[in-house]
């Protein structure tokens, strides 16, 4: 069952260039720094009290996040909702004829479990349901 907003991922062409305006200017809490070698992206998440925002680096110009910035420039990429069982969840959105990008969890940043539906079933939004390692 989705609980809340987790994240909103922005992307960018550089974590060195944008933690700053968040960690010094909004004086958000830098909770770590990441790297998820399969999406081809290092990630810095900061909290906001129950959300957090994370910043989305490319690590290769083939990379997801290179593609979109590429396309739209940097800026907002996703929403993500936290999901107490992602598996099932997953199900229940195959059975209400949602298109997944994902229709198996795998690997996101800090050991969590993830997976993207496709924007045409959300509102052309990309959406993510994340399961946080317990």
């Amino acid at each position: 069952m989705i609980t809340q907003i987790n994240h909103i991922g922005i992307a960018v062409t550089s974590l060195e260039n944008h933690i700053p305006f968040y960690r010094d200017v909004l004086n958000l809490e830098l909770t770590g720094i990441d790297e998820v070698p399969d999406q081809k992206v290092r990630v810095a998440m900061f909290k906001i009290g129950e959300v957090q925002i994370e910043l989305l680096e490319p690590t290769a110009d083939d990379s997801p996040i290179a593609k979109f910035i590429e396309k739209k420039g940097e800026g907002i990429h996703h929403v993500a909702y936290q999901s107490d069982d992602i598996d099932e969840d997953i199900q229940q959105f195959i059975a209400k004829n949602i298109q997944m990008i994902d229709t198996k969890p795998r690997s996101g940043a800090h050991g969590s479990q993830i997976a993207f539906l496709h924007p045409k079933s959300s509102g052309r939004v990309l959406t993510e349901i994340c399961q946080i390692k317990s």
